[in-house]
């Protein structure tokens, strides 16, 4: 059965507030860890806020010990009818900036609504004292959480971490990626085409195909995983960079692979070709936006490495 917050006594307020600044502490520690590798001065915010609000807890342990003595009661904020609520963002696996900067704001802003109740609901005048003076530290840290994505725009320091961001995305997730995708699109050409053109039936090129697909899938899997375990260059957990490259591989072979399932070989051919060029033409626009290629230059590498592969299977085939 919840309690009513006007029901509790002074020390139990005071413990309340001990448990609500440990667990804002902690949860502001793990957000930093969370962000340090990305977002290094969002980081360093948030390192900030928490050793601040081990101070405030340290300061209301002192209160109570002084006015109560040692033993802070046990007082849970779930047995508080409406008392502040944390969300467990932090326990998903995926956590962006944006969530983060925002769960602060509205953290502070919980923490700054419970200071005041508590400073009106207390009669002793130096726990009031406390919690108030509390209560405008809490304000200046909500200011500081709204205000914390400006204050990184102004100093430049947002770009900055956008711009790390991003290298780290390309180097953990486009260039596995793209090296997966250039070599189930490019390299699987040869042996589904000259399939095609040696039996002239669409089933046979699509088992074919299919094989390939998946085979390079895996085989490119494990290159991946295996090459470099991230330590040392910063590409991130080797099996996360082997799944996307060998899941990339097989979606760039399995993409001219499917219109062979149409039983009319001829309608499967003209299909498989447009899929060709379309596959070829992201490959490029991929290589344009992430590693920084001029368009022309990555278009006319990739188209010319697919024609040479291509022709070379349809002369296999046809032979």
């Amino acid at each position: 059965m919840q309690k009513s917050f006007s029901d509790l006594s002074p020390s139990e307020i005071l413990a309340l507030a001990i448990t609500l600044e440990e667990a804002d502490a902690k949860i502001y520690g793990d957000f930093a860890g969370r962000l340090r590798e990305k977002y290094p001065d969002t980081a360093q915010m948030l390192e900030t806020m928490r050793d601040e609000e081990r101070t405030h807890a340290a300061r209301l342990v002192d209160m109570h010990r002084e006015k109560y003595g040692e033993h802070v009661p046990f007082v849970r904020s779930q047995d508080i009818k409406g008392f502040v609520h944390r969300k467990p963002i932090w326990m998903s696996r995926t956590l962006s900036v944006k969530q983060v900067r925002q769960t602060v704001q509205v953290m502070e802003s919980e923490s700054l609504r419970f200071y005041r109740n508590a400073a009106k609901h207390t009669a002793d005048l130096p726990v009031r004292t406390l919690l108030e003076d509390l209560a405008a530290t809490e304000e200046t840290h909500e200011a500081m959480a709204s205000n914390m994505k400006s204050e990184l725009e102004e100093s430049g320091k947002q770009k900055a971490e956008d711009q790390g961001a991003r290298r780290l995305f390309v180097l953990q997730v486009i260039q596995p990626g793209l090296a997966g995708l250039m070599d189930g699109s490019v390299s699987t050409l040869a042996p589904v085409f000259a399939a095609a053109y040696a039996t002239g039936a669409s089933r046979d090129a699509f088992l074919v195909g299919l094989a390939a697909s998946i085979g390079a899938g895996i085989s490119m899997g494990f290159a991946e995983a295996l090459s470099d375990d991230g330590v040392l260059s910063g590409r991130g957990r080797p099996w996360t960079r082997g799944i996307v490259c060998g899941l990339m591989t097989t979606l760039g072979g399995i993409g001219h692979t499917l219109p062979f399932l149409i039983a009319d070989f001829h309608v499967a051919m003209v299909v498989a070709v447009i899929v060709v060029a379309i596959e070829l033409a992201i490959i490029s626009w991929i290589r344009h936006r992430y590693m920084d290629t001029p368009l022309l230059s990555a278009a006319f590498q990739v188209v010319i490495g697919g024609v040479l592969v291509f022709l070379t299977g349809i002369l296999i085939g046809s032979a």
